[in-house]
């Protein structure tokens, strides 16, 4: 089956919930306590894709992994910033996946206007700072003990990256994700990232 990147279905929330899961459960990476239901998480897609895209990478009929965008804060001035989020599945690392799926969702959303992406980290973690640094993120900032999870306070560093050009003046209005998926913009992107894919390698 051709690997491909595409805007999330209902039908793909179980396995998403298979990635996302052991996060929640396991590990600090993600400040979330309770893995949610089926339900519930697929309302917390689509009120993403109200504005923004929620991407999955699928090899095989697999979900090998999933990255979106989503809102920083609410006042006026913030719209041009985002939070970006990126999980795999551990069967597919090595597989330039969340690179794949980056690539994707920084075509989308620097069409659409967005000019400011914000990965927010929990620190320490070497390979997804690393990751973030390569991918072109530099670090902004760093709050400790910000959050307590797994017996102990968790400190979180911010990771940012600009696309658009900082001499000129934004869009004055974001486009929705429904304003460009049927552009021709949409599937290039979208083909960008399935050329980063290595399926090759172990």
């Amino acid at each position: 089956m051709t690997p491909t990147i595409r805007l999330a279905e209902r039908t793909d929330v179980p396995g998403i919930l298979e990635i996302y899961s052991p996060f929640i459960l396991e590990t600090a990476v993600t400040f979330e306590e309770t893995v949610p239901d089926e339900e519930s998480f697929w309302k917390r897609i689509q009120e993403i894709m109200t504005e923004l895209p929620f991407l999955v990478c699928e090899i095989d009929g697999r979900i090998a992994g999933y990255a979106y965008a989503s809102a920083y804060r609410s006042r006026a001035s913030y719209r041009w910033a985002k939070e970006v989020s990126v999980y795999v599945h551990p069967d597919f690392h090595r597989k330039r996946v969340a690179q794949a799926l980056y690539t994707s969702l920084n075509e989308m959303v620097r069409y659409q206007g967005i000019a400011d992406l914000l990965a927010i980290i929990t620190v320490p973690n070497e390979s997804s700072v690393a990751f973030h640094e390569q991918f072109g993120y530099r670090k902004c900032g760093e709050f400790s003990k910000v959050g307590y999870k797994l017996g102990q306070w968790q400190n979180v560093g911010w990771f940012e990256l600009f696309l658009q050009d900082e001499a000129q003046t934004p869009k004055d209005r974001i486009l929705t994700l429904n304003e460009i998926t049927g552009l021709p913009i949409f599937q290039e992107a979208i083909q960008k990232g399935v050329e980063k894919l290595n399926l090759h390698k172990d």
